[in-house]
């Protein structure tokens, strides 16, 4: 507060500055005349002192009366000014006709009203609800009070009651612009709407107006700065607010509605942001401020001075006065008050929630962020984009794709967690895939079978070979393809034996239950001695499901299954060398030296592929 006040005064010989430019350039050019237009007065002092006489002592008294309803006030005014000009009309003043009269009245009745309101908080220091100068009105904060939104909350300040809904969408569902300003999206819309039954009038709904679009604005502005960086939180956010009920200072509870419903849908923000409307009132030379005016208050006073922000800061002013000036002293001691009103009010907005939700809601969408290393991004996008269109029609998540700082940012939008969940570790499992290490076990999924052995997928991205001799197990006896023990899509269970050439090639042992313990002499004489069976306390095989997540393996060559049908490379020519020539032959040698077939020379390769058709 003391900031803002000081450069108030800062910017006042700037001020000065501009103002005598401006006059210097109008004695340089002169004034054009722009002629004399006549000047029709609202009412004569005449009509004013007749209405004055007849008004004065039943307006105050309604006024006087603190515990009536502004609604109450209301009809008791509008009774009384229907009594007052009807006598001033069957009375007659001056020559006016009838029509004339009851016009001039009619406003002259208002500028009774204002004088005696301003009377009341000048000459006595009472406010026409019984408040003192400084004291706000009743208050009260709800979230969550609609449950199928992404965030909802309800501020009532008196007889001002505004709800907020929150909205979240992608950062593609963001509001583009195409304007002089260099900014061409915008991510954080704030929606401001008085309707009609706010003030208990009834009319048509229709495009915002001037004055709904500058509050939304002023709001808009004083949350900015508590709002998450897009990095952090990339979410496009709107936030609309409805004026329920109205009796002043709806724009200051649209913002503390609206910081409300942004905690109450998870978004994390840094702090609650409340808002206050100050007023003015300058009559026989004395300048009294108010905390928290009403409507009335509003209207007949000489300024609206509004000011948001957590409890720290202050993130948005707007004055709007009608004096010819106002001194800076009275200007710092209205932003003093206001602290203290605001204080007040995030005590109570802190009580309905002082914290953002841990997650948004379940209608809510899902964004996950997920940096691969730079010479992954290839690996992710695939050729010609195969890899992530394929990831999109499987997952139903939208994914895009970035190069920020040197690393690659992919980021995942989807309308549930389950679908994010998916899309993620399908991410995960083509650029930072998890090697599998000694000792653990797996039900690894066939993927490919040749003449010597399977190939079986461990982790999504990352296969092994499981020798032939190995699957001999399975069927007690010598085989001549590996399809006469296993077929593509279907599980085995296998250990690691070592992880060979830098995690790239396993040794794998198939550990299930092995018929060469009931065909007895029928087993192969080279077969290993028994896997060792699952023990108390063993750790768990690790099941891989090779339809979610195994299906597109980014550490090998091009990256995925899918170049088979897409014009990629074929595991049995390029797609695969490394498993079929020389990448298999260190798995038939090195990765697999205990087999019976390490040291055969073979000319020809029969494979067996899953269809994917």
């Amino acid at each position: 507060e003391q900031v803002i006040g000081q450069a108030i005064e800062d910017v006042k010989p700037i001020i000065r500055q501009l103002c005598e430019a401006q006059q210097a350039f109008v004695e340089e050019v002169g004034v054009r005349d722009a002629g004399e237009y006549p000047l029709f007065l609202d009412y004569t002092d005449e009509v004013f002192d007749a209405v004055w006489a007849k008004a004065e002592a039943k307006v105050l008294e309604i006024y006087r009366q603190a515990e009536l309803s502004k609604e109450g006030k209301d009809e008791a005014v509008t009774e009384v000014k229907a009594e007052v000009v009807d006598a001033v009309v069957a009375a007659g003043v001056g020559d006016l006709d009838e029509e004339a009269l009851r016009k001039q009245a009619s406003e002259a009745f208002r500028s009774t009203e204002k004088k005696v309101v301003r009377g009341l908080i000048v000459d006595e220091g009472f406010r026409i609800d019984g408040r003192s100068a400084t004291e706000i009105r009743s208050l009260t904060a709800e979230v969550g009070v609609l449950p199928k939104t992404h965030g909802s909350a309800l501020f009532q300040r008196g007889d001002t009651q505004v709800v907020s809904v929150l909205a979240l969408g992608t950062t593609r569902e963001g509001q583009r612009l195409d304007t002089l300003d260099p900014a061409d999206e915008k991510l954080f819309l704030h929606h401001y709407n008085m309707p009609p039954y706010s003030t208990g009038e009834a009319g048509r709904v229709g495009s915002p107006k001037r004055r709904e679009i500058g509050h939304g604005a002023l709001a808009e502005r004083a949350l900015i700065p508590i709002l998450p960086e897009q990095e952090e939180w990339p979410y496009a956010i709107r936030v609309v607010s409805d004026v329920l009920a109205s009796n002043g200072s709806t724009s200051m509870g649209s913002v503390c509605a609206a910081s409300l419903a942004l905690m109450d849908g998870g978004v994390p923000t840094h702090a609650q942001v409340a808002g206050i409307a100050m007023g003015l009132v300058y009559e026989n030379g004395k300048y009294t401020t108010l905390t928290d005016i009403q409507g009335v208050e509003d209207f007949f006073g000489d300024m609206d001075f509004k000011v948001a922000g957590p409890e720290g800061f202050i993130t948005a002013l707007q004055l709007d006065t009608k004096l010819a000036g106002i001194p800076a002293s009275v200007l710092q001691d209205a932003l003093l008050q206001a602290r203290e009103a605001r204080l007040d009010i995030l005590d109570v907005m802190n009580d309905a929630i002082s914290e953002p939700r841990d997650e948004v809601a379940d209608g809510a969408p899902r964004v996950e962020i997920v940096h691969i290393p730079q010479d992954k991004i290839g690996a992710v996008i695939g050729p010609r984009g195969a890899i992530i269109k394929e990831l999109v029609e499987e997952t139903g998540a939208q994914i895009d794709v970035d190069e920020e700082a040197g690393r690659g940012v992919v980021k995942i939008y989807a309308n549930s967690r389950e679908v994010a969940q998916d899309a993620l570790d399908r991410i995960n499992a083509i650029a930072n895939p998890q090697l599998p290490e000694k000792g653990e076990r797996y039900h690894a999924t066939v993927v490919k079978t040749v003449d010597f052995g399977a190939f079986v997928s461990l982790t999504p991205g990352t296969d092994g070979l499981l020798h032939i001799s190995e699957l001999s197990k399975m069927k007690g006896k010598r085989l001549g393809h590996a399809e006469e023990a296993v077929e593509v899509g279907e599980q085995v269970l296998v250990e690691v034996l070592d992880v060979l050439d830098g995690g790239r090639k396993f040794k794998l042992q198939y550990v299930g239950e092995k018929a060469g313990e009931t065909a007895g002499a029928d087993a192969p004489a080279d077969a290993p001695a028994d896997a060792p069976a699952d023990a108390p306390g063993e750790e768990r095989p690790r099941s891989r499901d090779r339809e979610r997540g195994g299906r597109e393996r980014g550490g090998r060559g091009s990256g995925d299954r899918g170049g088979r049908e897409r014009g990629g490379r074929d595991r049995d020519s390029g797609g695969d060398t490394g498993r079929d020539s020389g990448g298999d032959s260190g798995r038939d040698s090195g990765g697999d030296a205990g087999g019976d077939a390490g040291g055969r020379t073979r000319t020809r390769t029969r494979s067996r592929s899953r269809d994917r058709d």
